[in-house]
């Protein structure tokens, strides 16, 4: 089926998702959370093609975004349940007024209309994004690489049939079948069909839809991330923090991938760190550590290029600094930072509110890692993506992000 075919039929289906009742939109929920973990053999053995043949070209951290497994499924299904047990973004009076003249004026929530995602190798987002589309009364539109192509379109179908069961549009819910480049920028321009574009993979995925869409696109998450240790830091924590923001999962948008260190405590704290993340992961990935001059004069590593603090890495790979103080942290945090997500570890209050108030970032954080920027961890359910913008919607987007909004005026004969 062609890309127009299906957004056709996908824009015909949006209807039949906004009229959805919020009892409806959870059963439907529930049954797709069932039937995912019913079609778990099926899933996992498409997901098992994919990683066969994306092995030869791509690495075991690309490899990790790209696999399932039955524990991951199982936590896909929750994430579904956490959603349907979320309240309806939709129907929200999010203001009301009478005007002199009786009029009645409400601000209500309403769905979009047709959202599609364009994504790379992670094919629980199409999970996500169908769970959190229906939810929020959208009918949605998958576009995932070609990585991921046959996991997608396993749980793509998996979906499709739990709303058939229900005697529902299957159509709510659609794959594109063309993964070319063409295809791409057929969907970024598909006005008239496309009311909202999410882009949800690397940097330059993300430019693609920014430079090239005439659809309304959210910009989402390349994750540039800092960790600025002050003066005034505990440093076991600090060490802690960080040692999870890097390694816990490397190639996810919300891991540090720079880490600043004031000057006073760089000669204490940088050996420390060097133990944990090189010395004891020896044999199990140890951190390339690439260090500007002040650093490289304390520790051993690599010598940092300009670049390297504008990469984000998605690896076992940490672009290191030294800083004067906070200003000069926050100083670098602007210039470098792609405003997903920066953390500060210090016990100085002060400091503290120096810091999140001159970063100007989606989140910030405050002694934690930057690991808890994700949809589940912020009670959301799951997420669409993280938004690197400040227009609409900003940081995980939930139910609520997949709304806009509308007016409605109740009168009585008013005429102006």
């Amino acid at each position: 089926m062609t890309t127009m075919e299906i957004l056709k039929n996908a824009k015909k289906a949006s209807l039949d998702a906004a009229l959805l009742s919020e009892n409806a939109k959870n059963e439907i929920l529930q049954k797709i959370a069932s039937q995912i973990l019913a079609d778990e053999k099926e899933i996992l053995s498409e997901n098992a093609k994919d990683i066969e043949k994306a092995a030869k070209t791509v690495g075991s951290v690309m490899i990790d975004r790209l696999t399932l497994t039955s524990g991951r499924l199982s936590q896909m299904a929750e994430s579904v349940r956490e959603v349907c047990a979320l309240p309806d973004p939709v129907g929200r009076v999010l203001s009301e007024t009478v005007r002199p003249n009786g009029l009645k004026i409400q601000k209500i929530s309403v769905p979009m209309g047709v959202i599609a995602i364009i994504f790379e190798s992670r094919p629980n987002v199409a999970l996500d994004a169908a769970a959190l589309c229906l939810k929020s009364g959208n009918a949605c539109v998958l576009r995932g690489g070609k990585e991921a192509y046959l996991s997608v379109g396993a749980i793509v179908k998996s979906i499709r049939r739990a709303l058939s069961s229900l005697g529902l549009n299957e159509n709510m819910i659609s794959q594109l079948e063309d993964t070319t480049r063409e295809g791409a920028n057929e969907l970024m321009r598909a006005r008239g069909y496309v009311d909202l574009l999410i882009p949800r993979g690397g940097a330059g995925l993300i430019r693609a839809c920014v430079e090239n869409a005439t659809v309304p696109v959210i910009e989402t998450g390349t994750g540039i991330c800092h960790i600025y240790v002050d003066k005034e830091a505990d440093l076991d924590k600090a060490v802690r923090i960080a040692v999870n923001a890097k390694t816990s999962r490397p190639s996810v948008c919300n891991a540090m991938e720079s880490l600043i260190v004031h000057k006073d405590v760089a000669e204490a704290f940088l050996p420390m760190l060097y133990q944990e993340l090189v010395v004891k992961r020896e044999g199990n990935n140890p951190v390339e550590l690439r260090l500007d001059e002040r650093a490289r004069a304390i520790i051993p590593g690599t010598k940092a290029s300009d670049k390297d603090f504008d990469t984000e890495f998605l690896n076992y790979i940490l672009a290191v600094s030294v800083a004067d103080d906070v200003k000069d942290a926050l100083g670098h945090i602007r210039l470098h930072s792609t405003g997903h997500s920066e953390a500060i570890i210090t016990e100085n209050k002060e400091t503290a509110r120096s810091f999140v108030n001159g970063v100007g970032s989606a989140a910030v954080y405050v002694n934690a890692s930057t690991r808890f920027t994700d949809g589940g961890e912020f009670g959301l359910g799951c997420e669409m993506g993280i938004s690197t913008q400040k227009l609409h919607a900003r940081g995980p987007m939930g139910l609520n992000e997949m709304t806009s909004y509308q007016y409605r005026i109740y009168g009585d004969g008013q005429i102006r």
